[in-house]
Formats: structure tokens, sequence, C-alpha cells
């Protein structure tokens, strides 16, 4: 990826130096605080189940829930099994060459699609409120509740932040083998996508349906709704070319393959040795492959309702 000399977005916030925090995600903010308002309607199927899930649950397993995130990083302390890794880590992480450079460069991605999306929003007469992006390191704070490394990089809804623990990237290249510069701009891009649900109200109606599905049917809403976040973020990296012409040569397989390291059934075989298609939040290896490409092959917005659509 062709990303040096280039600006970096100044909306980064490093708490790589403060110290984590490790427990149950509560106080749970009451109400909808930061939710967006009501978007662009897009045909969402509704489940006919009586309830979210496993009937009397809390309300904050709920979210963990569809934020994608396995419960028992929190229950086990981060000792239990995980998706993307196997426990803490242990002794102290400093901030040396590599990591700067890093963080350089998730500032210039970062960047990217702060220009692509606000160039998208304003071509339909919206404005793009930019997010902010969190580096931590272990474990912090968000309105969603304790974020810790384990469970990789998400989005916040209610607070409208990416948080990222730089260590994913070691992750994503020795443990799911899916090196590249462009493989981790992908991950950025896709929880990027995740924001961009938020500001079009999509976040919100998957949400309210899901509270009205049983937990096969939340699940596939669930997965509907993180395949459309690889849709858009191959839709990222179609404008991120034609604006700025950021690809080099490999770079869309980079991110191909780490799509599809990162599918369901690829975690699942490799964490439990069976593969459950009705447990899956994310979508498939080919799934995520699919709709990465979708939306970088077309670059419109349209070919991303993967609510409207079969999978």
């Amino acid at each position: 990826m062709r990303w040096r000399d280039r600006k970096g977005s100044e909306n980064i916030e490093d708490r790589r130096g403060q110290p984590g925090r490790r427990g149950f995600p509560f106080p749970f903010p009451r109400g909808r605080g930061g939710m967006p308002g009501r978007g662009p309607r897009i045909p969402i199927p509704t489940g006919r189940g009586g309830g979210i899930g496993i009937v009397g649950l809390l309300v904050i397993l709920g979210l963990m829930f569809f934020l994608g995130v396995d419960p028992r990083t929190i229950f086990d302390d981060g000792g239990g099994p995980a998706q993307i890794g196997e426990g803490p880590r242990d002794g102290p992480r400093t901030t040396g060459p590599e990591e700067t450079e890093l963080t350089q460069f998730v500032a210039v991605v970062l960047k990217t699609t702060e220009d692509v999306w606000s160039q998208q929003f304003q071509a339909s007469g919206r404005s793009y409120a930019k997010p902010t992006l969190v580096l931590f390191r272990d474990a912090t704070d968000s309105r969603c509740g304790t974020g810790v490394a384990q469970m990789g990089p998400f989005y916040c809804p209610i607070d409208q932040k990416v948080y990222i623990d730089l260590a994913f990237f070691d992750d994503l290249k020795s443990r799911f083998r899916a090196p590249g510069d462009f493989a981790q701009a992908y991950v950025i891009a896709h929880e990027i996508g995740h924001h961009v649900q938020t500001l079009l109200g999509i976040t919100e109606q998957v949400m309210r349906a899901r509270s009205q599905a049983g937990e096969r049917e939340g699940n596939e809403l669930q997965v509907r709704m993180e395949l459309q976040a690889d849709c858009l973020a191959g839709l990222w990296a179609n404008h991120a070319q034609r604006q700025l012409g950021i690809l080099e040569p490999g770079d869309i397989d980079e991110a191909l393959n780490a799509a599809a390291a990162i599918g369901d059934d690829r975690i699942q075989k490799h964490t439990q040795g069976h593969v459950v298609p009705d447990a899956f939040t994310h979508g498939s290896s080919e799934q995520r492959v699919t709709w990465f490409r979708r939306g970088f092959e077309s670059g419109q917005f349209e070919v991303c309702d993967t609510f409207g659509r079969g999978l």
C-alpha cells in the first residue's frame, strides 16, 4: 500500500500509556444515548422468535453478542477461549520504532477512510461525522463496556469509536497467516464500515430487529451486518484507489486473504475442531471474500445491501 509521506488523521486517541482495566463491562449506559437517528431503510428480515437469543440474558451480554464478542473473554478474565488470541500476553510491551511506524500507518489509513466517506456522503447530500480511533493495550473502557485485546478490533456504535490493540496485527500475521499492510488496512476499513452503518441508521435497525428475533435469526442478522461491513471495506478500497492511488500489486490479494482467514468457519475449526454454521456471527471465509470483492469491483453502495439478497 502506498501510504508513506501521506497525511495521517488527527482523530486518534492514544491510550497505550494508560493502565488497562479488566473485568465485567459494567455499568452500561441506559437508553440510546449516542445512537444515531434513523437513516434510509434497508429491508431487514425479522425473526419470529419471542426473545433476544437466550431468554433473560442481561442487556450487556446482548450487546456483546451484537458486537460479535465472545463473553468468555470477560468471564474468564481474558484467559478463556477467544477468537483472536490465546489469553493475555505476559509482561509489558514497549513502543519501539516498529510500533511507532505502525501507529503512523493506522493514522494514514484512517485518513483515507475519512477522505473516501466524506466524499461519498457529500455526493448523497449528507455530511460524514468522522469517528475516533482509540489505540489501547490489553484492556480499555468504552461506552459499550470493557474492551479487551482478545476481542480483536471493534467498533462501539454508542460512542462512535473504533478500538484497536496494535498487537492484533501480529496475530493477523502469525496466527491467521494473513500478512501485509493492506490486510491491516482491510481490518480498519471493516470497522469504519460499521461506523458508516451507524451513521446511516442501519445499526439501530438491526438492533431493533434482533430484539424481536430468536437466537438463530439474530445470528443471521449479525452475519449480514458483518458482511455488509466487508463490502463497505471493499468499496473504500475502490474509491481510495480512484481518489488517492493507494494500491500496489498484491494489495487486494492481501485483503482477500485476511477476509478468508477470519471467517467463522475457519476460526471455529481452529478453536473447537468443528464448524457450527448456525453460530456464525461474521460469515464464512467464502462469504467474507465474496462481499469484499463485490464492494471493490463495483464501488457502488447499492451492491452492499446484504439484507435484501441472499448470502
